[in-house]
């Protein structure tokens, strides 16, 4: 009897032409390194009484389908994953074989799109339809792969016999390790830096209707969050500076690998003030829990630039 390993599994993943409609034709063979993206239904205890003390039995509740995808930090296939979050970019040709995409936090439409999940040894192939990705979060450290964790929220599962992803296709796959990485401020490196992160959400609300399938009807962004942490070695007082005046600063995350890069640029971010704790006699660290906000200036709070090879075609 076959049984299924991860070391087979496949994620394909098509954008969608109208939500929930699951599409057709070539998928893209998507790299991960996790997936728990599933549907699940409930059950319910039936309150009915007088039948005796056995209860009847459960009745099924509604369906909710997300998870996390964990993808590994990629300049072309990162790009497919920074459209479901923000939109299409903006893309300008450099004229050198590269392509600027600018992504841009505050859109109001979100792309949707049907991804499948395989199990090739049972066989059992998993297509969610109506996924909409909710949010994105990056660890930042001195060393490791560089990978990212994409939330996503989809309508329904349905499972099929076979995969429904035609020939996937595939883009030349580049790692980036997180010694490529980097945080800045003001477009220079923050001094003693040892760890951070960021997180981008959409803070999807899903639309639970009444239906008879139990499914959702969408899944629309509202206020859009971004959320991070900065650890540093304590020795200054430039940032619990800023964050004791309430002093706004702008904070860029990414990572560079040849003429390849993807940087986070938070246009305006609002450090607090953090205790400082020594915990022995080693070095003493500070950790800000930053917030970003929308800056008037730039009239966003969040632009993602993604420099590639790539013209756009296999994003939209």
């Amino acid at each position: 009897m076959a049984r299924a390993y991860g070391s087979s599994a496949t994620l394909l993943l098509k954008r969608e032409t109208a939500y929930g409609q699951a599409s057709v034709g070539d998928y893209i063979r998507m790299p991960f390194n996790r997936c728990t993206l599933g549907s699940e239904q409930g059950l319910i205890d039936d309150p009915v009484l007088g039948q005796g003390r056995d209860p009847l039995a459960p009745l099924q509740d509604v369906i909710n389908d997300e998870g996390e995808i964990v993808v590994p930090m990629d300049p072309r296939y990162l790009g497919i994953w920074l459209t479901g979050l923000f939109g299409d970019p903006a893309i300008t040709d450099n004229g050198d074989g590269t392509f600027d995409h600018v992504f841009s936090s505050g859109n109001d439409t979100l792309p949707s799109y049907t991804v499948e999940v395989g199990m090739l040894q049972v066989p059992a192939f998993f297509q969610h339809t109506g996924v909409v990705v909710d949010s994105i979060a990056l660890e930042f450290q001195r060393s490791g792969a560089a990978a990212t964790t994409i939330n996503a929220v989809a309508q329904g599962e349905t499972r099929n016999n076979a995969s429904q992803g035609g020939t996937p296709t595939s883009l030349a796959f580049t790692r980036i390790s997180q010694f490529q990485g980097s945080i800045t401020r003001g477009g220079n490196p923050i001094g003693n830096l040892t760890a951070g992160s960021l997180t981008y959400s959409n803070n999807l609300e899903k639309i639970e209707t009444i239906r008879s399938d139990g499914k959702i009807d969408g899944a629309d962004p509202t206020v859009a969050a971004l959320t991070g942490r900065i650890d540093v070695r304590f020795s200054d007082t430039t940032l619990i500076d800023l964050a004791a005046n309430g002093t706004p600063v702008d904070l860029t995350f990414g990572y560079t690998v040849g003429n390849a890069s993807v940087m986070f640029a938070a246009h305006e971010v609002y450090l607090p003030k953090p205790k400082l704790a020594v915990d022995g006699p080693g070095g003493v660290q500070a950790s800000f829990d930053f917030q970003g906000a929308r800056n008037e200036t730039a009239g966003r709070m969040l632009d993602v630039t993604l420099i590639n090879d790539l013209d756009g075609s296999d994003y939209a």
